[in-house]
């Protein structure tokens, strides 16, 4: 008989901690006390730190920053799968998540934007604005690799940044356009579109950044010219880039 109560006691011991976890999933708020432990759990379960933050993050959407801040600091060298697993978990979480990650200083900023990217390409406006709040001394770089990552939202991705630091519009079309060059002319249309007092920086910018390859130069006199720039503006701000005044004279004629 005594063995038997032994056996007893000693069950439910080991089974506690299950009962902690099963209590937890029938709460509807997860106590931050034991976020440590419960994912640490979940991924004894043989389960990899990305599934386990996804699994608990759909149980529990509103502990989303809590659980992504537990799990950085649990498993650092793992940040990849724990960014990628939350924001596509929950994307609407994804300025928060990319902000937690940069402040723990667990990678570098521009991994962290690149990671954030590949994960919801379709919020890259929250990844580049949060990681430029956290770091602004790192904005060029922001850039650079946000536009290196997904160069079809380059529009988006400096009307987004120009918006947040309107006294880094130079800075911000210089690293757009060296790191891929191709995108000159909707970097141009994007920042007029805001910015239209501002159009001989960003016409002149982008034309000088763009000296290597002619045919983007004539292109991005062309967006300048047709976003309603006239004439005169249009030939004296890109003659101050370095275009030729045949160049800008090939493509008035073409337009006219």
């Amino acid at each position: 008989m005594k063995n038997v109560v032994n056996l007893i006691l000693i069950a439910g011991v080991l089974s506690a901690p299950l009962n902690v976890i099963a209590t937890e999933y029938n709460d509807p708020k997860l106590d931050s006390h034991l976020t440590a432990t419960f994912v640490q759990h979940q991924v004894e379960k043989n389960m990899s730190i990305g599934r386990a933050v996804k699994s608990i993050i759909g149980h529990y959407p509103n502990e989303t920053t809590n659980v992504v801040s537990t799990a950085l600091d649990l498993y650092p060298d793992k940040y990849k799968e724990i960014i990628h697993a939350a924001i596509s978990e929950q994307p609407m979480l994804t300025e928060a998540i990319v902000t937690i990650a940069i402040e723990k200083g667990i990678s570098s900023c521009s991994s962290i934007v690149e990671t954030a990217i590949n994960a919801e390409p379709s919020y890259i406006d929250f990844v580049v604005t949060a990681a430029a709040n956290s770091t602004p001394e790192e904005l060029t770089e922001i850039v650079r690799i946000a536009v290196i990552t997904s160069p079809d939202s380059a529009n988006y991705i400096v009307q987004s940044l120009a918006k947040e630091h309107p006294n880094k519009i130079v800075d911000i079309i210089q690293s757009a356009i060296t790191a891929v060059p191709v995108v000159g002319e909707y970097v141009v249309e994007a920042l007029l579109a805001i910015f239209p007092n501002d159009a001989e920086d960003v016409v002149t910018t982008a034309v000088r950044e763009s000296g290597a390859q002619r045919e983007n130069v004539k292109r991005i006199i062309e967006t300048a010219h047709n976003f309603g720039l006239s004439d005169i503006d249009v030939e004296m701000f890109a003659i101050k880039g370095g275009a030729t005044k045949e160049e800008v004279a090939q493509v008035l004629a073409r337009n006219n």
